[in-house]
């Protein structure tokens, strides 16, 4: 008995010892994978984030995400060369400013690191894929949505970001074709603008001067949306006004019925989509070139759903 009871005893410790070792083997096998930002002091980058963390979790990922305190180009690029040396499984990006990141990128793959574009688009050469909106479908919708409270002959004005960028230029000719399918006039595009207060103010100023009969704006993200709409309440104006984001604020006018509805990215599903993207990318299995996270029309129907989803995943 004393020498079956040994023998359980060392059976027990040899079983118990093969577990902790391949737990740690698997611990240890996690793919690392790095998410960089274009920052992380808005609310839309935020989401992304918990998107990514959600599916750190459940792709079991060795991942972390980063992003510059400012925001410039110049800041991106330090921190890519910093993770560069890290060497990690998979590097997943937003380009801030595309002359200046792309050389760090070609750093990347010629170490073997493979490299994803999030939110962001660029005809680089070696990205592994692209996960994010189909700006020019978004800018489709926008325009749709705005006509359908419009009637033809009616003006609109546009106004937005760069329109070179990969990401406005798409939004607006999205836009364009969607609103001159029902003879919708844009009056007057208002473009290449900072999103800051000041210039989208007076931008937004300057259209209700120069042209008075306006009917909708369109505009290419929520940071300039938003104050548009400050600038028409301060004008005694109520007229349509589609952004781009779907972030908590321009929801809330939706829900208050101060405007009828907007056209949303889903920040949450690209962080999300980019951590399953990433792991299949570690596995050397193929991926789509092009993942699309979709594009949403936020309206009083669906606007609440929306809103609590985002207070809990900032909260």
């Amino acid at each position: 008995m004393k020498k079956k009871s040994i023998i359980s005893f060392i059976g027990i410790l040899l079983f118990a010892i093969l577990i902790g070792f391949l737990s740690k083997s698997f611990a240890e096998e996690k793919p690392k994978v790095v998410f960089v930002l274009k920052d992380l002091n808005s609310q839309y980058w935020e989401i992304v984030k918990a998107g990514a963390e959600k599916g750190f979790r459940d792709f079991a990922l060795d991942g972390r995400v980063v992003a510059p305190i400012i925001g410039t180009a110049e800041e991106q690029s330090e921190l890519l060369q910093g993770i560069l040396k890290e060497n990690p499984d998979v590097l997943v990006v937003s380009p801030t400013y595309a002359p200046i990141i792309m050389p760090i990128l070609d750093e990347f793959v010629e170490q073997h690191i493979p490299v994803l574009l999030l939110d962001t688009d660029n005809s680089w050469e070696h990205k592994i894929a692209y996960i994010g909106t189909d700006n020019f479908d978004l800018g489709r919708k926008a325009g749709s949505l705005l006509a359908s409270q419009l009637q033809p002959g009616d003006d609109v004005a546009v106004i937005g970001g760069d329109v070179k960028s990969p990401v406005s230029g798409e939004r607006i000719e999205g836009a364009r074709l969607s609103l001159n399918a029902v003879q919708i006039n844009i009056a007057t595009e208002k473009v290449n603008l900072a999103n800051e207060a000041t210039p989208i103010k007076d931008a937004t100023k300057e259209i209700l001067e120069e042209h008075p009969n306006i009917k909708g704006i369109i505009a290419t993200n929520d940071v300039i949306a938003l104050q548009v709409v400050k600038v028409l309440e301060e004008h005694g104006l109520s007229i349509p006004v589609t952004g781009a984001d779907g972030i908590i604020e321009m929801i809330e006018l939706i829900e208050d019925e101060k405007i009828p509805g907007t056209v949303a990215q889903n920040p949450f599903d690209m962080g999300y989509l980019s951590a399953e993207t990433a792991l299949k990318v570690s596995r050397s299995e193929r991926v789509e070139s092009t993942i699309d996270s979709g594009v949403d029309i936020i309206i009083k129907g669906n606007a609440k759903q929306r809103l609590n989803f985002y207070k809990s995943l900032l909260n």
